[in-house]
Parts: structure tokens; sequence; C-alpha cells
């Protein structure tokens, strides 16, 4: 199957180049926004606008310090311990989603305590929409023909621009479905009928980490790393410790229902 040759520089403004990459992240902070509000109505949250507005600010000030950090800690340590003021060229790319999602995790952690809110009532409205950002984000790797897959005979298999030349599991679409549209209606389903502060959110840590341990079997591994253990990649380590994570997660909140007998669903 050929991949469609998607131009990544949506247009120009003089020398600054729009690219649709950039544009996913702007749609994803656009759509968080507009819906955030109305998800926190199923934990009967009610922020005034100042204080919506900051959560929004701490959101995305943990996805791009923790997504940049988490890059250069867990990906490139060592060109940017040589290069440390490579560091700030965030328009260079590189991002790592499992250290976005810690950063926004500490961030969101950081304000709630600062504001006096419990951590559950905002993440858990909030986990439904980080699949949306994750949809799009996915898409624009697929339209940067980046992170693509490994080697396929499958007649779906795509040649991608910058690979070998031989057709390749387009894995950019399976992680979108998976973590994007798959994840979103899970989480959102347990947001709306299930009353149980923290399930949604250690669901969807859980869940996430699964649909990427997966997929990172079928996704070529990073050329400069390959395989850390074994078989297993950077990815998989990282989401084998968001699968274990939400198994405790979900277990402490079942021991802690059994201790306050709380029958909610």
């Amino acid at each position: 199957m050929n991949y469609p040759q998607i131009n990544p520089t949506l247009f120009n403004i003089g020398p600054l180049e729009i690219r649709w990459y950039g544009l996913m992240y702007f749609f994803s902070l656009i759509i968080g926004y507009l819906l955030l509000k109305r998800f926190l109505k199923f934990r009967a949250v009610e922020l005034k606008k100042e204080l919506y507005e900051s959560l929004i600010f701490y959101i995305m000030l943990g996805v791009v310090i923790g997504g940049r950090l988490g890059y250069v800690i867990f990906y490139h340590p060592l060109y940017y311990l040589q290069n440390p003021l490579h560091i700030f060229t965030v328009w260079q790319g590189g991002m790592s989603f499992h250290g976005g999602a810690l950063g926004v995790i500490i961030l969101g952690f950081w304000f709630c305590r600062k504001y006096n809110l419990r951590f559950y009532q905002l993440a858990d409205p909030a986990m439904p929409l980080i699949s949306i950002g994750l949809l799009l984000g996915r898409l624009g790797n697929f339209i940067n023909g980046e992170l693509y897959g490994r080697i396929t005979t499958l007649p779906w298999g795509m040649i991608f621009p910058e690979s070998d030349g031989r057709p390749r599991h387009p894995s950019q679409l399976y992680e979108a479905f998976l973590e994007g549209i798959l994840l979103f209606l899970i989480s959102y389903l347990i947001l709306r009928f299930s009353r149980r502060e923290g399930i949604v959110f250690w669901s969807w840590i859980g869940l996430y980490g699964l649909f990427r341990f997966l997929v990172e079997f079928l996704r070529e591994p990073d050329a400069h790393l390959g395989f850390i253990i074994s078989f297993l990649t950077m990815g998989q380590i990282l989401s084998l410790a968001m699968i274990i994570a939400g198994m405790i997660g979900l277990y402490r909140l079942h021991l802690k229902t059994d201790q306050n007998g709380d029958e909610n669903t």
C-alpha cells in the first residue's frame, strides 16, 4: 500500500513553518479547554474561570516540560549531557509521552494541593481528553512519516519515505485507534457511569500501558536505542511500569472501598 504523500508543512508565514504536527497540539489544547469543564461535572466540580484557566495552564506546562525532559532522560541522555543547551531546542522535535504524563501528574498534584482540591476529582475527567490528544498526536506522527512500524507482508503495509523502502506496519494508526479512540471510549464510559473517584485515572494508566506495550511489538525500535532488555524496547519498559502502577492503584482503590463499605459503582 502506498503511503499517502501528505506535506508535513501546512503553510508558511515568512520563515515560520506551520506544520500539521504542531497544529495537532494546538487542536488538542482547544478541545481540552472546551470539554474539560463539561467532564468535570461528572465529578460535581465547578471551577471559577480564573481557576479553570490556571488548571489548563498547569496541564499545558506539564505536557511541555515533562514531555521534553522525558525525551531527554529516557531516550537521549548522553547526547544532551554533551549538548545541554539543545534541551531547549524543542522546535527540532523530541517529546516523550511517558514524560509528559508524569509532568502533568506532578503539576496536577501541586495544583490540587495549592487550591485544596482532591486530585482524583480533576484527574478522572481529564483522562479521556488525553486520549483525544494522543489520537491527534499519532495522526501527526503519521503525516510526518515518523515512528513507523516493523517490516510486514500484510496488505496494508506502507512504504514510508524515510524508511528503507520496504513495507512496514503503520503503527502510528494502530496507536491512534487503541490509545486514542478505544481508550477514550472506555475511560469516558467509566467516568460517566462510575462515581468512584480514581477508577478512571488508574484504569487509563494501566490500559494505556497495555496498549502501548502491545503495539511496540509492531513498531520499529528507536535506531539509537534498539532493544533495551532482550526483546523489550524503552517504550515497553516504561509501559510495563504504567501497567504495574495501574494494577496497584486499582487494587488500593478496591481495598479502600472495602474498608469504607462504599457500594457506589
